[in-house]
């Protein structure tokens, strides 16, 4: 028997075989050890993850972590760049502090926006509708690439363990690619590996929301984030298949190998480059590998190392365009921009591509089809708070016991309402920034 989906996810074949393919995680394994889950969490939305345990772990444990994401200014701000914001803002509420990026750097390099433009949509687009939806200034961290000179240091540092062959093979990158377009990789890279820097209190876990397109970005972030590191800490098994944990000195030298193998209790065996940890259950080895990379890590540092965590990520759907197929920025029906007349926003709601049939009848007797449906996709991901209420919504329009226009009417107030809210927000958020001295020069 087929359930029902009430979050109508769509393409989930082509996110499988992505799992499949690049090795990510179904999040839904994860979802009943996160205490009070977003409803991006609860709906299906964010459906994979690389790494999240240890987040899932730190906030359980109230232990110190990380999120942080990013925003390339080179147009308005929509809700596809919102669902990134109430990640970051429900990190941050969670316990974990908080990074936001404004990539000016990628967006000059890519997209060739000026400086001044940047500098611009930057602040008026992206920051003020990051306060305006949540972020605590107070305690969270806004910064441009640009103006970063601590990221562009460690950027410098990555950039020794990354070589043009490898960022060709992952980005396809041709020959006519310029040189600025390819720091910026590393630029992201460093994004995403800052936040564990001893300014910002140290290593850390650290989780980046974004859309599964990211993915690459990821993947060489926790490679570089390994060659990093000074050592390398691996579970194995003897000729019995008895577990014991191995420890590989890769860049520290001797001293720093000694200094382990004397802060390590227990049965243990020190050979030139590695030492052996045994004496292990097999229940145990989980705890016991977290216990060895905290001292691994504790010396490294000592030593004049990083001690990165691998960073995780969650990674969510798409949304669909209003006009179906993808969000653009290039086509401005496609999408509704979180600084546009109220208006303006539940016109296009009441224009947008729905999941219905061509008739009324065809409705009643068939049913629609909310997963393939802009204006259900508009209520589930941010309009409606209730997950009753979004789930009484797909299924009364399975059923056919739901029109479409009721629907649009629903979600064009809505709309218009959260929109109207938002700005009012946004003028509250210019007097928040001018009573910090950091944000002065952006106003």
């Amino acid at each position: 028997m087929i359930e029902i989906d009430p979050w109508g996810v769509a393409d989930i074949k082509d996110y499988a075989r992505l799992f499949e393919e690049f090795g990510i995680s179904p999040f839904k394994e994860l979802l009943n050890q996160i205490d009070k889950p977003h409803l991006y969490m609860r709906r299906g939305i964010i459906v994979g993850h690389r790494g999240y345990e240890e987040v899932v772990r730190a906030m359980n444990e109230r232990s110190k972590f990380a999120v942080m994401s990013g925003f390339m200014p080179s147009g308005r701000i929509h809700f596809g760049g919102k669902m990134v914001m109430d990640e970051i803002i429900w990190h941050q509420r969670m316990g974990g502090d908080a990074f936001a990026c404004i990539a000016d750097m990628e967006s000059h390099s890519v997209r060739g926006t000026s400086w001044k433009d940047c500098r611009e949509i930057g602040l008026n687009e992206y920051i003020l509708s990051l306060v305006a939806l949540g972020f605590d200034v107070e305690k969270g961290h806004i910064y441009f690439q640009s103006g970063n000179k601590k990221l562009r240091d460690l950027a410098f540092e990555l950039g020794r363990e990354v070589n043009f062959s490898e960022i060709s093979a992952i980005y396809g990158f041709s020959g006519n690619v310029n040189i600025s377009h390819m720091i910026s990789v590393v630029m992201q890279n460093a994004d995403i590996l800052q936040p564990q820097l001893l300014e910002y209190g140290g290593p850390k876990p650290a989780v980046i929301p974004v859309g599964v397109d990211q993915d690459p970005h990821i993947r060489l972030t926790r490679d570089i984030a390994s060659r990093m590191r000074m050592f390398r800490v691996e579970k194995r098994l003897d000729k019995d298949q008895k577990p014991y944990i191995s420890i590989r000195e890769k860049q520290a030298g001797k001293k720093a190998l000694d200094e382990i193998a004397r802060r390590i209790e227990g049965p243990k065996k020190k050979y030139e480059m590695h030492i052996d940890v045994f004496g292990i259950e097999a229940s145990e080895v989980d705890t016991a590998m977290r216990e060895i990379e905290e001292i691994v890590r504790e010396v490294e540092m000592a030593y004049g190392g990083y001690g990165f965590f691998f960073p995780a990520a969650t990674y969510h759907r798409f949304m669909q365009g209003l006009t179906g197929g993808k969000m653009s920025s290039s086509i401005p029906e496609s999408y509704i921009a979180l600084t546009e007349p109220p208006e303006e926003a539940a016109k296009k709601v009441k224009q947008a591509k729905t999941g219905g049939r061509v008739t009324i009848e065809e409705q009643k007797n068939l049913g629609g089809s909310p997963a393939q449906c802009t204006v259900y996709e508009l209520m589930m991901f941010h309009l409606i708070e209730e997950d009753a209420h979004v789930k009484e919504i797909f299924e009364e329009c399975k059923n056919g016991k739901r029109m479409c226009n009721s629907c649009k009417l629903e979600a064009a107030e809505l709309m218009h309402s959260f929109i109207k809210t938002h700005q009012d927000e946004r003028e509250k958020a210019k007097e928040v920034l001018k009573e910090h001295e950091l944000y002065k020069q952006w106003l």
